[in-house]
């Protein structure tokens, strides 16, 4: 493998709205991301993905940009963003923005011509079709809920939209469209920009021609990933889009890739392939129902664990997968993946070392490091995102409860990881001095970065720890390059897995409230690391207390 500059880096990621609000408006800003990059150079981050914050009507939280040159008003100016360019080198940290090409905004420009002209220039630059009379061209729902085909205002014609239908989907078919697409990806590299995560880039390429399917709901709909699973040739395009940008100018790329084949996988992250590296949801889309989240199977910890090890073993050394522990899409990970009445700092501590040695790159979400939760909702009227209110009446249409409908979107709400940053114990955590656009989570007053700072026990600290740990230059070849091998992969509630390069480590976790016992394979040289004070061995039989994680030096 040849070696980049970006892979023994640590990333983190920035939900802009959410993160630090610098002018009291209630909403987080690009001069309060430059406020904080010092918290974040002492945590040891040196790549920054920022979620959207191109101008957008917001009906999916910036997702749907109508401009893809300029920065939103409320997060600032793009003399505000060059400053963060600027501020973020300073301190030899790269800058992510996020592409969203799949879809725009309805109110872009290219959209509002096609609505002008539908059969000209930008009328190709989307999906068209006829409208007929109670017939829609294909069955297919979006991810929000409902059909995909959505009237063109003062035409006779509709518009394909995979998402929201403020989002119409761009039709890469056409390399007029394409043309722009590189033309925007190369404007910002030019400004220095590290590169992007890609949005939901698994979508652009539909399956031709297009058709409708079995339906497997009572609406008559079938999930669009019945129709994606049909789709063939978007390595065209993404090997294209690779060529024109990326590779020019050496430039990180994390895509947001979903059912990818494994015989694919050298072509998206391979030597050459279309991107550095690809998140891995394994864990994010277990247990996942297609009847809604009412139906989704909680995941234990023996299938966090079984999760992760079929990752690292279909990827092996054929590139870098990015490690996520929660985003911006997801709920809380520390409400999600540790049993419900056992969140505590110990059980967070052990979650994170057993994600972030993991081969890979370690993507770190606002507010993770120090272990924030799950927001507790009292009445849907408090949810904000489109798709929990969708879910939300999919549970109601099954039968449940308005009080239990509530409660099982609760779990997987968007909005749980779009909550204020936790900054302070100060009135609104400290976020802003204004009304938050979002409702703060109320326990900011015992889990905020500031109580954390100076306490060496913390759960900030910890994650300070293991970056630390990545970035020693005694382990940093095998933490980064070393292979990972399971150890006592059948031991129910417990993580356990080698590194294996120059070094060989062993990290084990003992993912329970209640104390086990473990033999070690051989004797110990060191401790790198362990999240309680004590270390319990007799002989080879290592007594781990409840949520106890080691990292061992063999």
């Amino acid at each position: 493998m040849t070696k980049k500059w970006w892979h023994d880096k640590v990333a983190y990621q920035i939900y802009p709205k959410s993160f630090c609000d610098s002018n009291g408006d209630g909403i987080g800003d690009i001069p309060g991301i430059i406020s904080k990059l010092d918290y974040l150079q002492d945590l040891g981050v040196d790549i920054i993905w920022l979620s959207p914050c191109y101008p957008s009507p917001l009906a999916d939280e910036g997702y749907d940009i109508s401009d893809y040159y300029d920065i939103d008003p409320r997060f600032g100016t793009m003399a505000d963003m060059e400053k963060l360019l600027e501020e973020a080198k300073k301190r030899n940290m790269y800058i992510l923005m996020d592409l969203v090409v799949n879809h725009c905004s309805d109110e872009h420009e290219w959209f509002k011509k096609a609505c002008q002209d539908p059969d000209g220039k930008y009328g190709n630059f989307f999906y068209l079709r006829d409208k007929k009379e109670g017939e829609l061209p294909t069955n297919w729902r979006s991810y929000f809920g409902g059909p995909v085909w959505e009237d063109l205002p003062g035409t006779d014609k509709q518009y394909l939209h995979v998402f929201h239908k403020k989002q119409p989907d761009l039709n890469w078919e056409n390399p007029k469209l394409r043309e722009e697409v590189y033309k925007n990806i190369n404007w910002w590299l030019d400004k220095g920009l590290g590169g992007f995560r890609i949005d939901a880039i698994i979508n652009i390429k539909k399956a031709l021609p297009f058709r409708s399917y079995e339906p497997d709901r009572k609406d008559g709909l079938c999930n669009i990933q019945t129709m994606l699973k049909e789709a063939k040739g978007i390595g065209e395009f993404l090997g294209e889009m690779r060529d024109r940008t990326f590779k020019n100018y050496d430039a990180f790329s994390v895509g947001e890739v979903f059912n990818e084949k494994p015989e694919e996988i050298p072509d998206f992250i391979g030597e050459n392939g279309y991107f550095s590296s690809m998140f891995d949801f394994n864990e994010t889309i277990f247990g996942n129902s297609e009847k809604g989240w009412y139906d989704a199977k909680p995941i234990t910890p023996d299938d966090y664990k079984r999760c992760c090890f079929e990752s690292q073993a279909k990827i092996g050394d054929i590139g870098f997968l990015s490690n996520i522990i929660e985003n911006h899409d997801e709920p809380r990970g520390v409400s999600r993946y540790i049993p419900e009445g056992e969140c505590c700092p110990q059980s967070k501590k052990l979650l994170a070392a057993l994600n972030f040695m993991l081969r890979g790159l370690p993507f770190i979400y606002q507010g993770q490091e120090i272990g924030m939760e799950n927001v507790p909702f009292s009445s849907i009227d408090e949810v904000d995102d489109i798709s929990t209110l969708d879910e939300y009446q999919v549970a109601l249409d099954a039968g449940l409860s308005p009080a239990d409908a509530l409660k099982v979107v609760a779990k997987f709400s968007r909005d749980n990881a779009r909550t204020p940053m936790q900054w302070s114990d100060e009135a609104n955590a400290g976020f802003t001095t204004g009304k938050p656009w979002l409702k703060v989570n109320p326990n900011y007053t015992a889990i905020n970065a500031k109580s954390q700072l100076s306490d060496p026990d913390s759960v900030r600290s910890f994650y300070k720890k293991l970056i630390a740990l990545r970035k020693n230059p005694e382990y940093k070849e095998t933490v980064v390059y070393g292979a990972l091998e399971p150890y006592l992969e059948d031991t129910h509630n417990l993580m356990a897995y080698y590194r294996k390069g120059d070094k060989t480590l062993l990290v084990i976790g003992n993912y329970q409230m209640e104390a086990q016992a473990v033999e070690l394979p051989s004797e110990y040289k060191k401790v790198l690391l362990n999240n309680d004070a004590d270390l319990a061995l007799e002989g080879l039989t290592l007594k781990l207390k409840g949520y106890q994680v080691i990292i061992l030096e063999m």
